[in-house]
């Protein structure tokens, strides 16, 4: 709650390796300019009430069906620590898919194979 009014965020992270709270807001439909000024509510709240010694600041992620390009850039989310990203709202063809999902396997074997390397070259 903030004052009166009552206010729910979709969804909170910790993440270790940053050391701070991330932020997820869920959209439905496109971004709007509207959707950062809630962001940034839920940060600010965030860093005054939950934000613990030696953690970093938090940060929002802002997940839209569709965004602009241009009014998120002149938005400035950088300097702000929030993000905007668009989520897929149907799935990709099937041969499509199926090549992500044997990218995505090939790179996980080579980092596996890379830290079983970087093991054996330690000892």
């Amino acid at each position: 709650s903030v004052g009166k009014d009552d206010f729910y965020l979709d969804l909170l992270f910790f993440h270790r390796h940053l050391r701070r709270l991330i932020a997820v807001e869920l959209k439905l439909e496109s971004f709007a300019p509207a959707h950062v000024g809630q962001m940034e509510l839920y940060l600010r709240w965030l860093d005054k009430h939950e934000r613990a010694p030696g953690e970093e600041a938090p940060i929002g992620l802002i997940l839209c069906a569709s965004a602009d390009a241009e009014q998120v850039e002149l938005l400035q989310l950088d300097a702000k620590a929030i993000r905007v990203s668009e989520y897929l709202t149907a799935l990709p063809p099937l041969p499509l898919l199926r090549a992500r999902l044997h990218q995505a396997i090939e790179h996980a074997r080579e980092q596996a194979a890379r830290r079983l390397s970087d093991v054996g070259g330690e000892r």
